[in-house]
């Protein structure tokens, strides 16, 4: 095999795997070859070996492993991928955003979103394991975690963290970090929140892994953010109402770069994780929410002189796609939004547009924001407003990063 390992490579093993497994020209891999393969593979993201990682999961896939059980296990890798020079656990939340994304996929396809996730996790450095210790004996207050959050003490907090979790319930104690990490949007851009909901929904969900990855991400991200003092509830009661949440997202949709995206996926993050919040911790995070847009102003976004004439095919898609360009990408899905099956072939197109954009290096915002670009596609499709600011919004981040980058 050649010195580099490439993506191309990847996906044509995959290729062959898949057929393989269609016309079962290979038995599948028994559970104890599964798991030393899986072994291997963490084993080579966590020692950033690129290459490895994707030779190992090509094998797998070849071999009948179903790609999406490749990348449920790759939790406790995921959770220590560092993006440099920023403390925020960008890859985490990207890996809990994956659970979204992939189901947009055709059949066979996931290989594509498995590729680049797994040389993201791989060519990025780790943070430090963090030592676990037992637990303690005596019960453990939220307030103890704080305290241990103010002292700069990531491993302590974590030990703090697990004990609450075994104390309380996962739901509980999810509550309580994302109603810490309230007071901190503005200045952690909304990570404080959009990262926390999405490690904690993945953590909560998987009952079969082990916790101490996300605890341990968790605990170190919220000492070096000193997010360590839970702020008190806003009780003003915000308009929740149809009509005003299509007003506020019509806000937060607006503007182009990088600060406004990140209005978008903190709430699409604040949604996500409602199911742990009751009604007044809502209201709360709504309001610090609208806090955080600041005097945002609408921007109503249009399409008028463009064509409508929806695209039926992902290669007629991609071609416009490629250009880079967002007003002839927009045209193009235009005449899709009003249905619910149009709706879904968005879906589908720009999650593989990405996918197959991917050069071998990506900013994790562009899957992150990808996936609340899709949210506001799903919850607000009825207001063609807000869907085309969204989408246009997302589209001019990731179509500016790519020519940035020298991308094509």
């Amino acid at each position: 095999m050649a010195d580099s390992f490439t993506r191309r490579d990847f996906l044509r093993l995959v290729s062959a795997g898949s057929l393989c497994a269609l016309e079962d020209w290979r038995r599948p891999m028994c559970a104890n070859s599964t798991e030393i393969m899986e072994k291997s593979l963490l084993e080579a993201v966590e020692a950033s070996d690129v290459n490895r990682a994707l030779e190992i999961c090509a094998e797998m896939v070849s071999q009948g492993v179903d790609p999406w059980k490749i990348h449920l296990s790759l939790f406790s890798a995921a959770q220590r991928v560092q993006n440099p020079p920023f403390i925020n656990p960008h890859l985490p939340k990207m890996y809990g955003i994956g659970r979204e994304l992939v189901p947009c996929l055709s059949e066979g396809r996931a290989g594509a979103f498995l590729s680049l996730e797994i040389r993201e996790y791989a060519r990025r450095p780790k943070m430090e394991k963090i030592r676990r210790v037992n637990r303690l004996a005596s019960p453990v207050g939220f307030r103890d975690i704080e305290t241990a959050i103010r002292a700069n003490d990531p491993e302590k907090t974590a030990v703090l963290m697990a004990a609450f979790l075994n104390q309380e319930s996962g739901g509980e104690f999810a509550r309580r970090l994302l109603l810490l990490g309230s007071g901190y949007l503005d200045g952690s851009l909304g990570h404080s929140v959009s990262c926390t909901a999405f490690i904690l929904s993945e953590m909560l969900e998987r009952a079969d892994a082990d916790p101490w990855p996300a605890l341990s991400t968790l605990a170190f991200y919220f000492c070096k953010g000193r997010f360590g003092t839970t702020p008190a509830l806003k009780k003003a009661n915000p308009s929740t109402g149809k009509r005003a949440s299509n007003g506020q997202m019509l806000r937060a949709t607006s503007g182009k770069g990088f600060v406004p995206l990140h209005h978008t996926i903190t709430r699409y993050a604040i949604e996500r994780a409602r199911r742990f919040l009751g009604q007044e911790d809502y209201i709360h995070m709504v309001n610090a929410w609208i806090d955080f847009l600041g005097d945002t102003g609408e921007e109503k976004g249009s399409l008028e002189g463009s064509s409508f004439e929806p695209v039926k095919q992902y290669d007629q898609f991609y071609e416009t796609f490629s250009t880079l360009k967002t007003k002839p990408v927009m045209a193009s899905l235009g005449g899709m939004v009003g249905s619910q099956e149009g709706r879904q072939k968005i879906k589908r197109f720009l999650v593989q547009g990405v996918c197959d954009k991917y050069q071998g290096a990506y900013d994790p915002h562009y899957p992150t924001g990808l996936g609340s670009a899709l949210w506001v596609l799903d919850q607000y499709g009825q207001d063609a407003r807000v869907v085309t600011n969204s989408l246009a919004q997302y589209l001019d981040f990731f179509f500016s990063g790519i020519r940035d980058s020298g991308g094509r």
